[in-house]
């Protein structure tokens, strides 16, 4: 007979949000739940318990009731009392997607409670603040990780494996374009896609802090470590209109545009708009221009053109383009099933909570990620070359 599976409780803070219920609990833990919890190497089979936690009751229960009762086939347990989560043995694991101004804290206060910590990022706003969490979370020894899900997306596993079998040869240069258009609030029968809070510097929002975050981490494990940054941020859409329906002034970055300079000599460009209206192939698109080959890659494709497949084009603007220069491209097969992004790395956490295998994405990974925004953010104030400081 199967021994029964081992179970770790985890307390969900701030899933109540777009991104904590649809990446989190929906097609991370209530999937995980589904398939009958995660194998271990030793065949054991690890289950997971979600309680959720948050401020409003309403959401917690639909969440709790309808959605878990809908996705799983039973009721989850929910509270909004965070302290009475944080003092109860029972808990194992605490995740955190709330704001981002109140996230330190709360990792702090479970680490110091010996909960194993995971949360979003940015982990904080400042670098000083980030590094500070990270050595009082190691000097607690409890586990801890923050969500770097783009690491395992389709099309970045498609770019990784083409760099690993040399398709590239030697890597130029890297140009990400993200984002898209996020409505005002204000136009009829258009909400917004995004809460207002994204757009308030004094709440913790802002596109350089959000997505600095990620490119430090792609950037790292793809092409290199960043040496020094150029940016320049903008503030394009001055006023939206909030949840309840009232305007506000927008006081954080809705753009911003960067030059990474690697340590090895590889140039990255990223672009990030909130306020641009998408026409590529998706809503993130990273080239990759080598000696040997190129790629670009989306969330989901990737699709390649080699030295050979390169056409030869003559500058004439007194003539249509002749050559149709999307028809030289491949696209990269599917070589495997891809599951959520998400999913996978909540599943590799919980392995590692339960002793199975080394969790690289820890907190102070996630302050890596800060020391880069905040590096672009003095370069924007100094219109200068600024070097990360990473700790």
């Amino acid at each position: 007979m199967n021994a029964p599976p081992r179970t770790l409780k985890v307390a969900m803070h701030g899933v109540t949000g777009r991104m904590g219920t649809n990446q989190h609990l929906i097609r991370s833990i209530l999937a995980i739940i589904r398939q009958g919890g995660v194998t271990l190497t030793s065949g054991e089979r690890l289950a997971v318990e979600p309680i959720l936690v948050g401020r409003s009751e309403s959401k917690l229960r639909h969440l709790a009731e309808t959605v878990s009762d809908r996705e799983i086939g039973r009721q989850l347990a929910w509270t909004t009392d965070l302290d009475s989560v944080l003092s109860d043995p029972a808990v194992d694991i605490l995740f955190d997607a709330s704001s981002t101004l109140q996230r330190a804290e709360v990792i702090r206060r479970a680490a110091t409670n010996g909960k194993g910590v995971y949360c979003e990022k940015p982990i904080a706003t400042r670098a000083e603040e980030a590094y500070a969490l990270a050595d009082w979370v190691e000097s607690t020894g409890v586990k801890n990780g923050v969500v770097q899900d783009k690491l395992w997306l389709p099309g970045i596993r498609k770019l990784r494996m083409l760099r690993d079998q040399g398709f590239f040869g030697r890597i130029l240069s890297v140009r990400g374009e993200f984002g898209y258009w996020v409505f005002s609030g204000d136009e009829p029968d258009q909400p917004a896609q995004r809460p207002s809070w994204n757009y308030r510097s004094e709440d913790g929002g802002g596109i350089m802090i959000d997505m600095f975050c990620h490119w430090e981490y792609v950037i790292g494990d793809l092409f290199g470590k960043v040496e020094r940054v150029l940016a320049h941020a903008t503030t394009d859409l001055n006023q939206r209109v909030d949840e309840s329906g009232r305007p506000y002034a927008c006081t954080a970055d809705d753009s911003a545009y960067a030059i990474f300079v690697l340590d090895n000599g590889v140039s990255c460009q990223f672009n990030n708009s909130w306020a641009t209206r998408v026409r590529r192939d998706d809503l993130l698109t990273i080239q990759v221009d080598g000696t040997h080959g190129s790629a670009v890659a989306g969330l989901r494709d990737c699709r390649i053109q080699s030295l050979a497949a390169t056409p030869k084009p003559v500058w004439n603007p007194d003539i249509p383009q002749p050559i149709d220069f999307y028809e030289g491209w491949q696209r990269v097969p599917d070589a495997t099933h891809y599951d959520n992004a998400f999913k996978i790395e909540w599943e590799l956490f919980l392995r590692h909570c339960a002793g199975e295998g080394e969790f690289p994405w820890s907190i102070r990974r996630g302050a890596a990620g800060v020391a880069l925004a905040e590096a672009g953010l003095r370069s924007v104030a100094e219109r200068a070359w600024i070097e990360p400081q990473f700790g």
